[in-house]
């Protein structure tokens, strides 16, 4: 059971708000507090989740502002501008470093020493900025990175072989983006690598056409109904039941690596247990060539943009 906990929630959109009704319909957290931009959107929907109190795990949800911050166990960052259709993550950049460096420096000037949980994107640069912003350890500013692209991964490859997404395993690692991949020498079925499900024939076309779909799931989503939201307030709702809880669960999570898979001063979706302490562990796999050298280029990609955006600084 996820224990008593206070959670700022900052961004009030509909990865925020979805975020929001999953912790109060799943018990998680004693308190959430929320602060947005537009305070009054911030208070109808306080009223609103106050009125599914009767039906759900009792909670104090309140609009909170930047002092609140101090008593936050757990600092959810949902800020910036929302993802367009045929626009790539990278491209929010410029304008979402901009937010997030106003509140990171809000965050920290309230007293807070807590652990920040990013899903704004480009989730990756952004954790590293917000990282290097704050000062904290890299243990406590982390973000949502693959996990959700890893979620897909699960989701499509039940879906392609009739069997609950549960019982998959695998992750996607690298970029929250289109750099993206998975890690098929990881992926199981009940326990059975992915690879021994599939005709020998097929493999290769199979599994570049699951790659393909996970990695552009995104961009399907947004050009059908406008934005994604379910699935990442989802993951973010989970990740945050593991930090207050303690549970010391397994995600792929875009956090500092300092010298695991020989990659430096890069926040990047690797595999890592997710504890009360935020990250408590990178789990580094044994990659082949291929997957090593896929890593090495994503991290390329974003340890370049992170430089654009700290010259323009």
């Amino acid at each position: 059971m996820p224990k008593l906990a206070n959670i700022i929630l900052i961004g009030d959109g509909a990865i925020g708000s979805s975020f929001a009704f999953n912790c109060l319909t799943s018990g998680v957290g004693q308190s959430l507090g929320i602060i947005d931009i537009n305070m009054e959107r911030v208070q109808g929907d306080v009223e609103d989740l106050n009125d599914a109190l009767p039906y759900a795990a009792q909670k104090n949800i309140y609009a909170a502002t930047y002092h609140d911050c101090q008593y936050a166990d757990l600092i959810v960052i949902t800020a910036g501008i929302a993802q367009r259709p045929g626009q790539t993550r990278l491209e929010l950049l410029q304008k979402n470093a901009q937010i997030l460096t106003d509140i990171s420096h809000q965050i920290m000037s309230s007293g807070f020493n807590g652990i920040i949980l990013i899903a704004s994107n480009p989730v990756d640069i952004l954790t590293e900025l917000v990282l290097r912003i704050t000062g904290l350890p890299r243990n406590q500013v982390i973000g949502s990175g693959t996990a959700l692209d890893s979620a897909r991964l699960r989701s499509e490859i039940g879906q392609r072989f009739n069997i609950d997404a549960r019982a998959v395993h695998g992750y996607i690692l690298g970029e929250h983006g289109d750099s993206e991949f998975p890690t098929w020498d990881y992926v199981s079925i009940g326990g059975k690598p992915i690879k021994d499900w599939l005709p020998a024939d097929k493999q290769e076309e199979t599994l570049d056409d699951i790659a393909n779909t996970v990695k552009t799931a995104a961009y399907s989503i947004i050009d059908k109904k406008g934005a994604t939201f379910y699935g990442i307030a989802a993951s973010l709702t989970r990740i945050t039941a593991a930090i207050l809880g303690d549970q010391r669960s397994a995600f792929a999570m875009s956090v500092h690596l300092d010298g695991e898979y020989g990659l430096h001063d890069v926040s990047i979706g690797v595999p890592c247990i997710i504890g009360e302490n935020g990250l408590e562990r990178v789990i580094e796999l044994d990659l082949n060539p291929t997957d090593m050298k896929r890593l090495t280029e994503s991290a390329g990609i974003l340890k370049q943009n992170l430089a654009d955006v700290m010259a323009a600084k």
